[in-house]
């Protein structure tokens, strides 16, 4: 048996909750290749350690219950911008965060220490490990990135932790060569994994157009609303947008100013159930994501994956890590980010060219079948933990 220690600030907190399930699919399909888990994470409101399947989810407290927001719903990055009084709160987390890591590596015997985000986490891996001697690896997702490219000190950080990995990963091709330009080391590529469907040709609501993501300005949301005011003589088209965020009210403004109400549902946050329901019954599937003020982007854009399950054309933004997804011309159409006449001529194609958008639909299918299987993410994490 291979002993695996996971840090992360993002753990699912109950059963069913919302907060990266992926991370509970993977440990599952590890735990039956032989691994076992404990998992070091933040506490959120006061949560205790408590055990989740079969793991022990060791929670660190490092403020008042009240105070302990800094990580879930959201991006510990995207809170301090909003609001930088959490700021006070990140020595205090390091400092708890460090003596937990450091106690658990002492009183277990690991054979890997996997840190997730590891700007800061990594910290709390190098001290594990150093109690343990266990192999230390990393997953890095982008956002940590981002910071890094903003501040010196958060890059050394970067070079420091990985010149003490044995291994390490990155979700995608943009992420990995951001990462290659810090370290002068090139990551494994080890992406999401994803279920799929048989493939087949999913029945679809006529003109519905789709997209999935947090309200949330990366998302570029309000250039495909504007896109969909060039779209207004293709009779059936209309958008959904699924989800919901800070940018709400400026959507519905847009969407009231440009008279596309009869045009463009805001559906808001819905069930598992339903959201596969859309992704089933849309013609064409969307992510008009952009890089936002912060210089933050999609670093894989997983939504379209999941649009490719029902063999769905996607037309998408060329930015982050989408293009190791979206291949142009072949599993769907890229368009300049911020271009809505771009977005409605790709989308006007597609309606345009059944056939065209059936055959981007199906390669898309078989992209994510060869490369987003879980059966290849397994192995690749396997790997990356010694144990092929």
């Amino acid at each position: 048996m291979t002993r695996v220690l996971i840090i992360t600030t993002n753990f699912p907190r109950w059963e069913g909750d919302p907060h990266s399930p992926w991370l509970l699919e993977l440990m599952a399909r590890l735990e039956a290749r032989g691994c076992t888990f404990d998992v070091l994470a933040p506490s959120f409101k006061g949560l205790k350690t408590h055990d989740i399947a079969n793991t022990k989810v060791h929670r660190f407290r490092y403020a008042p219950a009240r105070w302990e927001t800094l990580t879930h719903e959201d991006g510990a990055p995207a809170k301090i911008r909003r609001n930088p009084l959490y700021l006070l709160l990140l020595p205090l987390y390091l400092l708890s965060g460090m003596w937990y890591a450091w106690r658990l590596g002492r009183h277990h015997n690991y054979d890997v220490i996997h840190v997730h985000w590891p700007v800061p986490q990594g910290i709390f891996g190098v001290l594990a490990q150093r109690s343990t001697r266990a192999r230390l690896v990393a997953t890095f997702y982008g956002a940590d990135l981002v910071m890094a490219q903003r501040f010196p000190g958060v890059q050394s950080f970067v070079r420091w932790f990985v010149a003490r990995c044995d291994d390490y990963a990155a979700i995608s091709s943009y992420t990995a060569q951001a990462l290659a330009s810090m370290t002068d080391r090139t990551p494994r590529i080890v992406p999401y994994g994803i279920h799929l469907p048989p493939e087949k040709d999913w029945p679809a609501t006529p003109g519905r157009i789709l997209t999935v993501g947090r309200l949330i300005p990366r998302k570029g949301h309000l250039y495909l609303i504007r896109a969909m005011a060039q779209l207004r003589d293709l009779e059936e088209a209309h958008l959904v947008i699924v989800g919901d965020g800070q940018e709400r009210t400026t959507l519905e403004a847009e969407i009231q100013q440009l008279g596309l109400v009869d045009r463009v549902i805001l559906a808001g946050r819905v069930s598992d159930e339903a959201l596969d329901a859309y992704y089933r019954s849309c013609e064409v599937f969307v992510l008009p994501a952009i890089v936002d003020a912060s210089g933050d982007t999609e670093m894989l854009g997983m939504v379209s994956l999941e649009a490719m399950r029902y063999c769905k054309p996607v037309v998408a933004s060329h930015v982050g890590g989408i293009p190791d997804i979206v291949v142009h011309g072949q599993t769907g159409l890229l368009v300049p980010q911020k271009d809505p006449e771009a977005l409605a001529a790709a989308i006007r194609q597609l309606f345009q060219d059944p056939a065209l958008a059936r055959a981007y639909g199906h390669a898309g299918y078989r992209v994510a079948h060869e490369r987003f299987s879980w059966d290849a993410v397994t192995r690749s994490v396997l790997a990356m933990y010694g144990a092929l």
